[in-house]
């Protein structure tokens, strides 16, 4: 808060109270430091070129993490944040080798979260397809959440973290629901975060899935069109259903066999919405098997009943472009022991009732 200049007349000293935020190294203007909370002095960082690029407002969101945007908002417009001694912009980018000044600011201090234990950091370990110094992808196990929240204590980027913790950067590139397995892709740099985000917004990279659905998938429907809308149920489940209401989605549909009540389809989303290829699958009249979410309750009793397991959906297939390189990259991931089991048992019986 800036304060009036003292009046020549009646000289005073200004009261404790008024000191500034930064000397007392509280930008929010608290004095006291709440239970839970740390406080960091200035800082002065140097942006190195995979810094490089980002908004003023980015970085320190990145960087200061725990505290409201509002306060970091409020410490940029009132000149206490510096790039090279100079005042900015929240939309100042910065590059590199700009030197980025802090000022003193409390932060709230990282709860103690659960460790992954040394079997699912090994799960996931040998579940890494692919590495190079900007990138890995992972075969993500089914039953297994991409990241933590929601009363999980951790998630497959948090066992990451915790298998590498030289590690500076680890960041989803995308996601996938947790009953779904395959191919997931994590970036090592901010700067290849960007470059494969790019890729996926402007659709030059493909995914594929293979899913296994109730029935006899029509060769001729190739392709779903529908518009997708996300809504919760009366106990906050996450659910979504075609509506016009909804975002414009595209799922392109490709039969590969057909077994006795089942089929098994290649399916490649277009777009990305949330329970794409599930709802799609749905509105078809051929719901995944397995899907306790959309499928009939008579349908998921009869697929428990010969084995099922677990939601048949598998991210099969990547095609990308590297960051940095721009080389194109093809990775296939194989099924993990339930899904494989399941498809080797119905082409048995499929190729036993055709005797």
């Amino acid at each position: 808060m800036s304060q009036k200049p003292a009046s020549r007349k009646h000289p005073k000293k200004a009261r404790p109270a008024q000191r500034s935020a930064e000397s007392r190294g509280d930008a929010s203007g608290s004095v006291a430091q709440p239970v839970g909370q740390v406080q960091k002095g200035v800082q002065f960082v140097e942006v190195d070129a995979d810094m490089a690029g980002q908004r003023v407002d980015n970085f320190l969101l990145a960087r200061l993490r725990g505290v409201p945007k509002s306060i970091v908002y409020r410490i940029v417009r009132k000149g206490e944040v510096r790039v090279n001694k100079g005042r900015v912009k929240p939309d100042t980018r910065v590059k590199e080798g700009d030197v980025v000044r802090i000022p003193p600011i409390v932060q709230q201090a990282k709860p103690e979260q659960p460790k992954p234990g040394d079997r699912v950091q090994n799960v996931v370990e040998a579940a890494v397809v692919f590495e190079n110094s900007d990138m890995l992808v992972v075969n993500k196990p089914s039953g297994i959440a991409v990241h933590g929240g929601s009363g999980l204590s951790f998630g497959l980027i948090e066992v990451l973290r915790s298998s590498r913790p030289q590690a500076k950067f680890l960041e989803l590139v995308h996601r996938l629901d947790r009953d779904t397995s395959g191919l997931v892709m994590v970036a090592k740099k901010r700067s290849a975060l960007r470059f494969l985000q790019d890729e996926l917004r402007h659709k030059r990279m493909r995914k594929r899935y293979h899913a296994l659905v109730i029935g006899s998938w029509p060769k001729k429907l190739t392709r779903v069109a529908e518009p997708l809308l996300r809504y919760e149920m009366p106990n906050g489940e996450r659910r979504v259903k075609v509506s016009a209401e909804g975002k414009e989605s595209l799922t392109l549909y490709k039969s590969l066999a057909d077994y006795e009540g089942y089929s098994l389809v290649e399916a490649s989303p277009v777009t990305g919405r949330t329970h794409q290829i599930r709802v799609h699958s749905a509105w078809g009249g051929h719901p995944i098997a397995g899907d306790d979410k959309y499928m009939d309750d008579a349908s998921l009793k009869a697929f428990r009943k010969i084995g099922g397991e677990r939601l048949m959906l598998h991210a099969r297939s990547l095609e990308f472009r590297l960051p940095g390189t721009e080389e194109s990259m093809f990775l296939e991931a194989p099924y993990d022991k339930a899904f494989g089991k399941l498809i080797d048992q119905l082409t048995r019986r499929s190729k036993g009732s055709q005797k």
